[in-house]
């Protein structure tokens, strides 16, 4: 079912060509059109897919470097509205996944006049060119609605896949999701780290019986870390808190858009140079298989 779906997907295709690069940012943060800015700066940078965060009041999957963007943004005006002006208004060139809570989803259509459910923001989201979504507060066994909605307006419905999820969740899972899978490399929230945690190769390991690409994030933020991902079996690499930091630096230290912007570039590079660095390798590895 997850292979059906994902066939034809903007977002599956992003993986076609080597090993994806997925940043993702808190939309607004600090304010709209520096958050513009960064966000293109990430497509200059080398990004496949960029995952775009819609501020939520309690966003129980990050840890404190994105709760405290989401506050700046939330400071700054943020709601769904601007997030989807937001999203109309960017120039970039790649498929834009939408990474928020069902709260927001659900409740998008009763405040719009209409009925509670998720149909009324999905058709929104379509209408402003998103891909696809990440909901990590939505068990997959409670996703049906959400689902169908994404069938309805051809978007992609993508799942977080932690280290301890195995058996009848894995499966409601993976009969759910297109687009990629988001395997989560370590458990706990979001968050830089200096190190890769070996919970990544066992959670691919699980995953090789399906088809559907799978990008691996939570803790990276070298190029180092992306080439070993990616050399271990990883087809993606999703970065958050490592740019984040940069932003977050940025409004402290008081800089210039153009120079956060350049700084969120660069690092996009390195991540990107290496992860088609461990593409490379496992080419390699394989053929002399």
């Amino acid at each position: 079912m997850a292979a059906n779906r994902s066939q034809n997907s903007d977002l599956a295709s992003a993986f076609e060509d080597g090993a994806a690069y997925i940043p993702y940012l808190a939309v607004g943060d600090p304010t709209f059109e520096k958050s513009k800015a960064y966000v293109e700066a990430l497509a200059r940078g080398g990004a496949d897919v960029i995952e775009l965060g819609l501020p939520f009041s309690e966003p129980i999957a990050e840890g404190s470097t994105i709760q405290n963007a989401i506050v700046r943004a939330l400071d700054g005006g943020m709601t769904p509205d601007r997030f989807f002006e937001f999203v109309e208004s960017i120039d970039v060139d790649v498929p834009v996944v939408c990474m928020t809570y069902y709260n927001l989803i659900y409740q998008y259509g009763r405040n719009h006049g209409g009925e509670p459910g998720p149909e009324g923001f999905v058709k929104k989201a379509a209408d402003v060119g998103i891909s696809g979504f990440v909901v990590p507060d939505l068990p997959a066994e409670e996703a049906d609605p959400l689902r169908d909605a994404c069938d309805k307006y051809g978007l992609d419905l993508i799942f977080i896949v932690a280290p301890t999820t195995e058996g009848d969740r894995l499966s409601e899972m993976m009969e759910r999701v297109s687009g990629y899978v988001y395997v989560q490399a370590r458990l706990g929230t979001t968050g830089a780290k200096t190190d890769v945690s070996d919970q990544t190769t066992t959670s691919l390991g699980r995953l090789n019986s399906y088809s559907i690409p799978k990008a691996v994030g939570f803790g990276i933020s070298t190029g180092e870390h992306a080439e070993r991902i990616i050399a271990n079996g990883a087809d993606g690499i999703i970065v958050g808190s490592a740019l984040v930091d940069i932003i977050a630096s940025g409004v402290e230290n008081e800089e210039t858009t153009a120079a956060v912007a350049d700084r969120l570039q660069s690092l996009s590079e390195e991540l990107k140079a290496g992860a088609a660095r461990g593409y490379e390798k496992r080419q390699l590895k394989s053929k002399q298989h």
